[in-house]
């Protein structure tokens, strides 16, 4: 199809795109060059955060990044470290459902005041 000289070229659709050329592929690129998960994965893990861990634990420990089979997490306090040394393997169990990249362990991180 011929554009006509005044109007703007056509976009192709994302979805006719090679991945490389989408944000979301450059996205999975960079990601995985600095040593996280896809895209997919990390903004499963992020986004869903309070769903995943619920309110209460939400309001306390922020994920921070998520290093292949490792998600390091924040806690405002280190009674909140000691609770999720409690739950990890449940709580890995069901992060791993939102990843392509099993999540094995936390690495839990108390925020400096």
């Amino acid at each position: 199809m011929m554009n006509h000289p005044n109007m703007p070229p056509e976009t192709p659709d994302a979805n006719d795109l090679p991945p490389h050329t989408t944000l979301q592929g450059q996205l999975t690129r960079l990601l995985q060059s600095l040593g996280s998960d896809d895209a997919d994965s990390v903004t499963g893990v992020f986004g869903a955060w309070p769903e995943l861990v619920g309110e209460s634990v939400a309001a306390h420990v922020q994920p921070v990044r998520l290093d292949r089979a490792t998600l390091v997490v924040e806690v405002d306090d280190p009674s909140w470290a000691t609770e999720l040394r409690f739950l990890e393997a449940s709580l890995c169990a069901k992060l791993s459902s939102f990843t392509t990249t099993p999540v094995t362990r936390l690495e839990v991180r108390v925020k400096r005041r």
